[in-house]
């Protein structure tokens, strides 16, 4: 797992989603798809490096309602596509009650939720992953957890990692302040985030939100050997 921890200078939580093994024994391509915290850390050096690693596509998940200045930043490189989603709202004021006002939301607790109230918002970056153009695609939010590990929950359930893998990715975002709030919650990371996508029909789901059937396809094939 350590092994896939991208050291680009600036960043503190960028890792490949390569490497990671498919219920039917494949293992998920790597260089294809990235996870991260914000660009907007990495040195000339860590662009370099990003650029060097072949990512062309940059997706930014933001939160409707939040600015984040972390989050705005310019690429050096004019080759690099840039794209914002939004796939949270604080306008909604349930969720703002429920998760945004609450220490909940930097936690994994708050995923079921989220996936209920957007579905549309969600197949949104899987499509735009889908449809991204050749070379590889790093997803990030502010830290490289929250909206982050959502996305990077979709997609690995989506290609058929195992459920231990999709725990060992997630897990290496250490944050004890999370560890410790879930702990509080009578909750663990594996309840958490696994329970997020228990029994929910991915595709159907997917599709459901706005994403086709060719663009979950090209999500496989750009992922999984």
């Amino acid at each position: 797992m350590n092994e896939r921890i991208l050291a680009w200078e600036g960043s503190k939580n960028a890792r490949d989603l390569g490497g990671l093994r498919t219920l039917d024994g494949r293992l998920t391509r790597c260089g294809a798809i990235v996870r991260g915290d914000s660009p907007s850390r990495l040195t000339p050096a860590g662009w370099a490096s990003l650029y060097g690693y072949g990512i062309r596509t940059i997706i930014t998940l933001c939160t409707l309602g939040l600015n984040q200045p972390e989050l705005n930043f310019h690429s050096p490189y004019p080759d690099i596509d840039l794209v914002r989603m939004a796939i949270e709202d604080l306008t909604d004021k349930e969720f703002l009650r429920t998760w945004a006002m609450t220490n909940l939301w930097c936690t994994p607790l708050y995923y079921k939720d989220a996936l209920r109230r957007w579905p549309e918002r969600h197949a949104a970056v899987i499509s735009a992953i889908a449809q991204a153009k050749p070379g590889g695609v790093l997803f990030h939010c502010r830290l490289g957890y929250g909206r982050t590990g959502i996305i990077a929950l979709l997609l690995l359930a989506l290609v058929g990692v195992t459920p231990e893998a999709i725990l060992a990715d997630y897990e290496l975002s250490v944050d004890p302040e999370r560890d410790e709030i879930l702990k509080r919650e009578n909750s663990s990371i594996r309840e958490a985030l696994l329970g997020s996508v228990e029994g929910l029909d991915l595709d159907g789901y997917l599709c459901k939100g706005g994403a086709s059937p060719d663009d979950l396809a090209a999500v496989r094939q750009r992922l999984v050997d």
